[in-house]
């Protein structure tokens, strides 16, 4: 029987290899290609471990590994609790009630989003501090000198949650306007009030929408180096720029990275566990969203408007008319030529790497479909993990590999200097590895909405792939594609730890002038450059809106 058995795995297996075999072709290549290529971060973290840490690294875990762990522990719990809550209650609200200025409130909820977490922290450090305006408007009440110290990890906590949390409010607020009104009936006729029906029905049905919420929010945490660093808290990003630059230990930064990239694939390996273990399903209906918003006495109405404004007041209008008076101040000594020509080239820097991380996206969502072997489509999932790893771990990942082959073409003689390691190659090459589940998340969208029907048809009739790809899906693809370049371009003009480490010494952004000024205690002056990034970043906001409500 044993024999009998073990003969069958393994023809089992070899009919595997034979179809493996039968069915690869140069689309297979193609995406195992991609996937190797925007591996190189990880792998590289990998096989350097093997070389051994920085002679510093005793000093680190013995003084300060417990506190990089604890201070990213306190800011992961913290801000998951902030965000969850402001956006789940946010989206809730604007979802299912009706009160004055709600429908100007459901976009303004996610202007947050267009402000970086290390600008937040420049100015809502400002706002409290001593003569700053919140001190202007609480002396004619009689108190003076007044001070609010938030440069701690409670204060970094509040900062980063009340700009990340419209991440958690986008996926929830798509998830109640897409619940069925049947179960909320049904409830209704039970005898449940609305607040009994919330907690029992439908916050567990929208599980995995805020799950998947938390999880951004969480990335961007453990990404977060700006505002962190001028809080003064350590985290494992602050770690690993200390030991790259101040240190000058590459081994010690490599290994602070491992540990944080595993803390990443443990969050993002509990994720997936629980929406495998908790599948929620909502009876189709032909009612299928909720339309008949509950209007309250008037009373009640202001109340909810000012539960709903008070996250738009502190995650957008407070910080920006912070800048906004820094800005008046400052813009004699920071509003120039050089300004605007810094400008310019973010914005071209940011242009040109959108552009390639769309391009691709699409190559490796199009090439994975054309190839026959399921295991290299499921395989082609794992490209979207980049986002997930934090920005100055996928430079450190990028600048040593980049080193040796510059290194390698020079001791050749194929080139004279660096043409891969400080140009502006390797930091396109970073963003594309860091944002492409950016890009492709909206394409993949997109793509499935397009009859599988209607491509089969034209490759019955002799088309090829790229021709069908051209004539039939890519004008479908249009509004896909043109959200992921937004998207991408505004997340690359935000990037600031990647962008610290891999850009050129002759190229500047916004968002390292801004952290440069901070960086010199010269906070004022960062506030010209930080709005010119959040002015650009409202462009996607009220874009992401217009899709939200069209889905909706």
């Amino acid at each position: 029987m044993k024999q009998a058995g073990s003969s069958q795995e393994s023809f089992s297996f070899k009919h595997r290899i034979q179809r493996g075999i039968r069915d690869l072709n140069k689309w297979t290549v193609f995406t195992v290609l991609i996937l190797l290529f925007i591996a190189v971060p990880v792998i590289t973290i990998f096989f350097k471990l093997f070389g051994g840490p920085g002679e510093s690294w005793g000093h680190i875990t013995n003084y300060l590994l417990v506190d990089y762990l604890k201070n990213s522990l306190y800011l992961s719990v913290l801000c998951t609790l902030i965000t969850l809550v402001t956006g789940v209650v946010s989206a809730w609200l604007v979802t299912r009630f009706e009160f004055p200025f709600r429908t100007y409130l459901e976009w303004l909820l996610i202007i947050p989003l267009a402000i970086p977490g290390y600008i937040m922290a420049y100015a809502y450090a400002g706002f409290l501090d001593y003569g700053g305006i919140f001190s202007w408007l609480i002396s004619p009440f009689g108190i003076e000198n007044f001070k609010l110290d938030m440069m701690n990890v409670v204060g970094l906590s509040f900062v980063l949650g009340i700009s990340l949390f419209p991440y958690v409010y986008v996926s929830a607020r798509a998830f109640f306007l897409t619940q069925a009104l049947n179960l909320l009936e049904a409830s209704r006729l039970l005898g449940v009030s609305e607040t009994k029906s919330f907690f029992k029905l439908i916050f567990p049905l929208s599980r995995p929408a805020i799950v998947a919420g938390l999880v951004l929010v969480l990335m961007e945490v453990l990404n977060d180096y700006g505002a962190a660093q001028y809080f003064g808290v350590n985290t494992f990003t602050t770690g690993i720029f200390r030991s790259w630059f101040s240190l000058e230990e590459p081994e010690t930064a490599i290994y602070l990275s491992a540990l944080l990239l595993s803390i990443v694939f443990v969050l993002i390996i509990l994720e997936k566990y629980q929406r495998r273990k908790l599948q929620y399903t909502s009876p189709k209906s032909g009612r299928t969203s909720i339309n008949h918003r509950i209007k309250l006495s008037f009373p009640r109405q202001l109340l909810l408007s000012f539960l709903v404004s008070l996250p738009v007041v502190l995650g957008f209008l407070i910080p920006v008319i912070q800048l906004l008076q820094w800005a008046v101040k400052t813009y004699t000594q920071v509003f120039n030529q050089d300004l605007l020509w810094l400008s310019l080239q973010s914005f071209g820097i940011a242009f040109v790497a959108a552009c390639f991380t769309v391009l691709f996206a699409l190559l490796l969502l199009y090439f994975s479909k054309w190839n026959k072997i399921y295991s290299v489509q499921s395989a082609a999932k794992l490209g979207v993990l980049g986002y997930a790893i934090p920005g100055a771990v996928v430079a450190i990942g990028i600048m040593i590999p980049t080193l040796s082959l510059d290194k390698t073409f020079i001791e050749l003689g194929w080139a004279s200097k660096f043409i891969i390691n400080g140009t502006l190659i390797a930091l396109v090459y970073a963003y594309v590895v860091r944002f492409l589940a950016v890009a492709y998340q909206p394409l993949e969208s997109s793509s499935l909405k397009v009859n599988s029907s209607i491509p089969d048809s034209s490759k019955i009739l002799g088309m090829g792939n790229f021709k069908t790809f051209f004539k039939i899906e890519f004008p479908l693809l249009k509004a896909g594609m043109l959200s992921a370049f937004i998207l991408v371009f505004i997340d690359i003009l935000k990037e600031l730890p990647l962008t610290l480490i891999l850009k050129p010494y002759h190229i500047n952004t916004l968002a390292v002038k801004a952290y440069g000024y901070a960086s010199d205690e010269m906070v004022m002056q960062a506030s010209i450059p930080s709005l010119f990034i959040i002015l650009t970043a409202l462009i996607p906001v009220i874009i992401l809106n217009k899709l939200l409500l069209k889905n909706g």
